[in-house]
């Protein structure tokens, strides 16, 4: 009886590490495609700041490209590279919560596998 509540036990604490992991292999790409945007934003700024003002400016929206302003450019990029860190700061939050939960799920399947040494040879026994 105590075997298949510790079996049981070990394969929703692998359920949940495996959904873990998927969060936070999701969040590390959202962070990656951020930073990509934030740089962006800052790359495009630092140009758009070394072109004098009455430069004719054109805004990319699809395939076209329109005449802007080149303040309204530059508001668009401060707006993104802002934009861009706060999701990072919030993205990082999460990604933090996430590695905690993750070593909490480690300490539990360690827990377990200490308390019932005969269930590790079990589960190896049935993923042959």
């Amino acid at each position: 009886m105590a075997d298949e509540a510790n079996k049981t036990a070990f394969f929703e604490i692998q359920g949940r590490m495996v959904e873990t992991t998927a969060k936070l292999k999701q969040v590390q790409n959202q962070i990656r495609i951020k930073e990509t945007e934030k740089k962006r934003a800052y790359l495009t700024l630092e140009e758009l700041q070394q072109v004098p003002d009455d430069t004719k400016t054109y805004k990319s929206i699809g395939r076209t490209f329109v005449l802007e302003p080149k303040s309204v450019l530059s508001n668009e990029q401060e707006q993104k590279y802002k934009d861009s860190e706060a999701a990072l700061a919030s993205l990082q939050s999460s990604k933090e919560y996430l590695e905690k939960q993750m070593g909490e799920i480690e300490n539990n399947l360690k827990e377990l596998l200490q308390q019932d040494p005969g269930l590790a040879h079990q589960i190896m026994s049935l993923s042959v």
